[in-house]
């Protein structure tokens, strides 16, 4: 088959961004269903535009399966993860580091303290949504209470949110844009650290100084419902904090990420055994073997509810275990899909030719990279496509410069992960608007972690620190 044209290869992406605004339009939760098939139905299509330029059927299977099998070990950590989340909430862990989370708020630093807040909310869930939904609506509220910008107030419970959902391991995107890049979760996240940390802490210091322009004359009784409805539920201990320190020390050691999660989630049954007595009682009503286990393994598996009178907390303290992770699963299987039969028919190939015409240097190609993932977040409306489909693009531009995948990784968190929420008709954007009460272009001038997070990637790519190589590239200088 001779090279497709440029027009050719970016019609199945027309196409599919024709589908995905579709979806926004015409479902609530497209991520529940709706995404995964405009997946298919374009992979069809393109499937049959490359049978006509003469590709066979068995070389567009292959290269399907060869694109789903390198995906496998992300779908895997990612049931992992579900599993690992259901059985840290049944211990207490999570709980617990929301509990002393909440204690830190302080009226005099309210805006840090709200970053601060959801930041460790969020790396303990590894959901964004879930933590604005929470705790970030009852920060609102405080807010309210001090009189302060609820946009203000809306941006550092994003900022601190957004932080957790690239950095905590237990997040769906980390996961996501460490697979598509061909790097482990924990190089991934070490990586991140470089641009992530000056990231948060101008981010800090600006809210630092917005928050001196603010009398606090409020109080934080807003949050007494929360810590009183934690308290009433779980033991809360700080020596729940050994589970994430053990799992840390694991990670630290460089112990694989599978073997590393299930270390974990025997810590997490551990530790409910040991700390959770009452709660379990109370969730099997008979004490028994069975009736134990039987939690246990739905905790695992399935939904884990707890009532604790306050709607707001039951969602917080809520888990889907494994089956909470199957419509990512099955949105990265459809995309892995996607991806063969436009590997196959050469279109990616075409298009990174494309994209390789504006790189000439290490900077460019990261600049085009983070650029092309915010054009797929305002264009395709979904944060997980945003970091799919640029992620295939330019994958083997990297790997020709002699990147390291976690270059690559990087590139796609600082870019498609944190400016979702910044476009109002992405569905993160319009899901935080909804939950929050103050719209997207109202939010948006003070998301300062989204908003620096790309920018900052680019100035470390562009002074050489850390760019990570294969030998024998060494790098003499930028280019």
């Amino acid at each position: 088959m001779k090279s497709p044209s440029l027009l050719l290869s970016i019609t199945p992406i027309l196409i599919l961004i024709g589908f995905l605004f579709l979806n926004v339009i015409y479902f609530d939760d497209p991520l529940g269903g709706a995404n995964q098939i405009a997946l298919m139905i374009t992979s069809t299509i393109s499937g049959i535009i490359v049978g006509f330029h003469h590709v066979k059927w068995n070389t567009i299977q292959n290269k399907i399966l060869s694109m789903i099998n390198s995906a496998m070990p992300a779908i895997l950590i990612l049931l992992l993860i579900g599993a690992l989340s259901g059985t840290w909430m049944l211990s207490g862990v999570i709980p617990t580091m929301i509990y002393y989370g909440i204690k830190l708020m302080s009226p005099s630093f309210f805006l840090i303290a709200s970053v601060i807040i959801c930041s460790i909310v969020s790396v303990a869930t590894g959901s964004s949504w879930s933590t604005i939904a929470t705790v970030g609506v009852a920060i609102i509220g405080i807010g309210n209470a001090f009189n302060m910008n609820p946009s203000i107030v809306a941006g550092a419970v994003i900022s601190g949110a957004y932080f957790g959902d690239k950095m905590s391991p237990l997040s769906d995107t980390t996961n996501l844009a460490s697979a598509i890049a061909g790097t482990d979760i924990f190089t991934h996240i070490r990586y991140l650290l470089y641009t992530t940390t000056p990231t948060y802490i101008i981010t800090l210091i600006i809210f630092g100084i917005i928050g001196l322009w603010y009398h606090n004359t409020g109080n934080i009784t807003d949050t007494d419902s929360i810590l009183s409805g934690i308290g009433n539920t779980f033991h809360v201990s700080p020596w729940l904090f050994l589970v994430p320190v053990l799992l840390a020390f694991i990670i630290i050691k460089k112990v694989p990420p599978v073997p590393a999660m299930l270390a974990g989630i025997g810590l997490g049954i551990l530790f409910a055994l040991i700390f959770q007595g009452q709660l379990l009682n109370k969730l099997i009503q008979e004490e028994h073997f069975s009736n134990t286990y039987q939690l246990v393994v739905q905790t695992i598996f399935g939904k884990m509810e707890l009532s604790t009178g306050s709607p707001n907390i039951d969602a917080l303290l809520s888990t889907r275990g494994m089956e909470g992770m199957l419509n990512t699963v099955w949105l990265i299987i459809m995309a892995m899909i996607f991806s063969g039969v436009m590997e196959a028919g050469g279109f990616l190939k075409r298009i990174s030719e494309a994209l390789l015409s504006f790189v000439k240097n290490d900077t460019s190609l990261v600049s085009t990279t983070i650029s092309t993932c915010i054009l797929f977040n305002i264009t395709s409306c979904d944060q997980y496509l945003s970091i799919v489909v640029p992620g295939k693009m330019t994958q083997n531009i990297y790997k020709n410069r002699g990147l390291k995948p976690e270059v690559l990784s990087r590139a796609l968190e600082d870019s498609a992960t944190v400016t979702s929420v910044l476009i109002p008709w992405n569905t993160c954007g319009a899901t935080q608007a909804k939950v929050l009460g103050v719209a997207t272009l109202d939010y948006l001038p003070y998301c300062f972690f989204n908003l620096i997070s790309p920018i900052m990637n680019i100035f470390i790519t562009s002074i050489n620190y850390k760019i990570r190589r294969f030998p024998p590239f060494y790098p003499k200088s930028n280019s």
